[in-house]
C-alpha cells in the first residue's frame, strides 16, 4: 500500500491542491484511496465534505487522539497532506510510514530559502532510508528564468524535479466543489492534465 506524503513546512505553497488532486487521480483509477491530513485544522477533511457522492470515493483520515491513525479497511493508496511548520515528532512519525514524498515549491527565492533546510533534511534522510523524494514546481510558467533557477537549485541537492504546474483558476474552481482534474471532462482541463503525466509516472513506479 503506497503512502505518498505532500510536505513543505512553508504555508501557501499548494500542498492541499496537490494532495487532493493526487487522491482524486487514484480514486478515478478505481483504487481505494485515503486522503489524510496531519494538520489539526483538518482542511482536507473539510474539502471532502464538499465532494459529491456521485464522484469516485475518497476516504478521510481517521484521527485517534491526535496520533497517526489506521487507514480505513480495504485502503490501497494513502495520500497525506501536512501542515505549515511540519517537523519534530510528527515529521518522524509520518516519514516512518512514507514511501514517497513530494515537496511542492514555488520558484521565488523567498520560498526556496524558506524551504532549503527542509529539503536538505529530506535529501539526507533519502540516503539512509528507502523513501523517494521529489520536488514539484507550483504556479510556474516554464518559459521563465525562475523555473530554470528552481530546477538547478533542486538538482544540486540530488533530488528530482517532477514537473511544473501552472497557475490557473481550474484548481480553485474545482476545489470549491470538492472536485479534481480527474472528475471533469478531459477537454476542460487538458493542459493541466498534461502537466501531471510525469508526476503520475513517478508516484506509480515501484
Amino acid at each position: 500500500m503506497p503512502v505518498i506524503v505532500i510536505a513543505n513546512p512553508k504555508g501557501g505553497v499548494g500542498k492541499s491542491t496537490l494532495a487532493t488532486n493526487l487522491a482524486g487521480y487514484f480514486a478515478s483509477q478505481g483504487h481505494k484511496v485515503m486522503l489524510g491530513d496531519t494538520d489539526v485544522q483538518q482542511s482536507s477533511r473539510a474539502w471532502l465534505k464538499l465532494r459529491s457522492p456521485a464522484l469516485p470515493v475518497i476516504q478521510p483520515w481517521e484521527i485517534e487522539d491526535g496520533h497517526v491513525a489506521k487507514p480505513p479497511k480495504g485502503t490501497t493508496h494513502i495520500v497525506l497532506d501536512t501542515p505549515a511548520g511540519f517537523g519534530g515528532k510528527r515529521f518522524e512519525k509520518v516519514m516512518d510510514i512514507a514511501d514517497k514524498v513530494i515537496v511542492p515549491l514555488q520558484p521565488s527565492m523567498f520560498d526556496i530559502l524558506a524551504t532549503q533546510d527542509f529539503l536538505q533534511k529530506l535529501a539526507d534522510r533519502k540516503q539512509k532510508s528507502k523513501v523517494d523524494v521529489g520536488v514539484l514546481g507550483m504556479r510556474v510558467d516554464v518559459r521563465t528564468r525562475a523555473s530554470e533557477q528552481l530546477a538547478n537549485y533542486v538538482e544540486g541537492l540530488g533530488l528530482p524535479v517532477l514537473g511544473f504546474l501552472r497557475s490557473t483558476q481550474n484548481y480553485v474552481q474545482l476545489a470549491a466543489n470538492g472536485a479534481t482534474l480527474w472528475d471533469v471532462a478531459p477537454g476542460r482541463v487538458e493542459k493541466d492534465r498534461e502537466q501531471w503525466q510525469d508526476i503520475l509516472r513517478w508516484v506509480t513506479e515501484k
